[in-house]
């Protein structure tokens, strides 16, 4: 799977600026997980990540080339969570490493959303997540009582990898946690073209027909390497 590939490298790219800190994955180190959704009310909150008028950003990568995803590694551009004073932009971007997904398309496309479903399943003690799938968002809400336990970037995101290695296909896991606000504004822009690609997936795979001058998916097919072929494979399958 090469489709997101691109966005991986811009991404590096535009990130590349800053100095991050990076933790090699240490599965003991990962935070407790409720196994349930937890809620985190105001009063007992330290503050917000990507809340209020704040950017914010997710979105998942995945990538057959191991160049891109060397290793199980969480990496922060930013302050770390016990540095935070107020609420903050916020970016979780994860980058993921995984087997041949196989030549059916539709089994290589449910695997890929079955990744991405990942984010929905991770509960750290303390740390409530709000995601919206329609503006690509993803906010957090600290408690006050994880502040004071420890709770850090290292610890939530190997509690995450920790979550994507149940799929069978994943191979290697880059989490990427972001708090600058001058970044996020960017990456909110990139969530969109990973959104993008998801969603022609999904009209190819239904096999719209490809008329591409009525499409209104067509800038995603031009400017994706391998889309177009993708689109044009499965109308011959057909």
């Amino acid at each position: 799977m090469e489709l997101y590939d691109p966005i991986i490298t811009a991404t590096r790219s535009l990130l590349e600026g800053a100095e991050p800190r990076r933790w090699a994955n240490d599965e003991s180190a990962a935070w407790r997980d409720t196994g349930e959704s937890e809620l985190v009310m105001l009063r007992d909150a330290a503050y917000e990540l990507g809340g209020g008028s704040c950017p914010s950003a997710n979105f998942t990568c995945v990538t057959s080339s191991e160049a891109l995803v060397p290793a199980d590694e969480i990496v922060l551009y930013g302050k770390d969570l016990g540095e935070l004073r107020g609420d903050v932009s916020f970016a979780r971007l994860a980058f993921l490493l995984t087997d041949e997904l196989g030549a059916d398309d539709e089994a290589a496309y449910q695997a890929i959303r079955d990744m991405e479903f990942v984010k929905y399943h991770v509960f750290p003690e303390g740390y409530m997540v709000r995601i919206s799938s329609e503006s690509n968002r993803e906010q957090v809400r600290l408690s006050k009582t994880a502040i004071a336990r420890g709770v850090s970037f290292q610890k939530i995101g190997a509690a995450y990898i920790r979550g994507y290695h149940k799929n069978v296909h994943v191979r290697r896991v880059q989490l990427v946690f972001v708090t600058d606000s001058a970044v996020v504004a960017e990456l909110s822009k990139t969530a969109k073209k990973v959104d993008g690609i998801t969603k022609t997936l999904t009209h190819i795979l239904e096999g719209i027909p490809t008329d591409c001058g009525s499409c209104n998916l067509k800038p995603i097919c031009d400017e994706v390497e391998g889309m177009r072929e993708l689109h044009f494979g499965m109308k011959n399958k057909g």
